[in-house]
């Protein structure tokens, strides 16, 4: 017998996804867009699971998604850093536009997938996210040398404040909160 094969998605069946994979999800409400959309966090940056293309007829189901985080950047960030990163990597891309970075997975079922495609993309997004941290820890110092600043402070551990609430500060090294 073949399992059953998904074909939309549905922001309970995702919480259920990310729940049984070992994260804690909420639900929330955009006021700006009026839209439901998910939040959780993995190696302590909190992301969004914002849903996509609607099927025609079903206002709850959906047969794409967008896993998000957002960063805010303090200074200047130099593009190469943000190419670099993209065209060194699969699957999720990185996006400047200042003062803020976006980092984005997009998932689609459109078709039919197997049952375990959605948890192997949520650990795609989880490991990429836990390379993304890496990377820009590796990488901020050196910008910070060449420009001759002391090291830039390491990217950090929380994301919880909306983007919107932080405060930006100019510097000649860029910060990622």
């Amino acid at each position: 017998m073949m399992p059953e094969i998904i074909t939309k998605l549905t922001l309970e069946d995702l919480r259920d996804s990310f729940q049984n994979g070992g994260y804690r999800v909420e639900t929330l409400t955009d006021p700006v867009a009026n839209t439901t959309y998910l939040r959780s966090a993995t190696a302590g940056l909190g992301f969004e699971i914002r849903p996509g293309n609607q099927l025609v007829g079903e206002e709850q189901s959906f047969v794409d998604v967008m896993l998000v985080t957002t960063l805010q950047v303090q200074g200047e960030l130099p593009l190469d850093l943000v190419n670099r990163w993209n065209t060194t990597r699969r699957f999720g891309r990185l996006q400047f536009s200042q003062p803020f970075l976006m980092f984005c997975l997009d998932v689609s079922v459109a078709g039919g997938v197997a049952p375990n495609f959605v948890r192997a993309q949520i650990e795609v997004w989880d490991r990429l996210v836990q390379e993304l941290i890496a990377y820009l820890r590796e990488e901020l110092p050196k910008l910070a040398a060449r420009s001759g600043a002391a090291a830039a402070p390491q990217p950090g551990a929380s994301t919880q404040q909306p983007a919107h609430e932080r405060t930006a500060e100019a510097g000649a090294v860029p910060t990622i909160q």
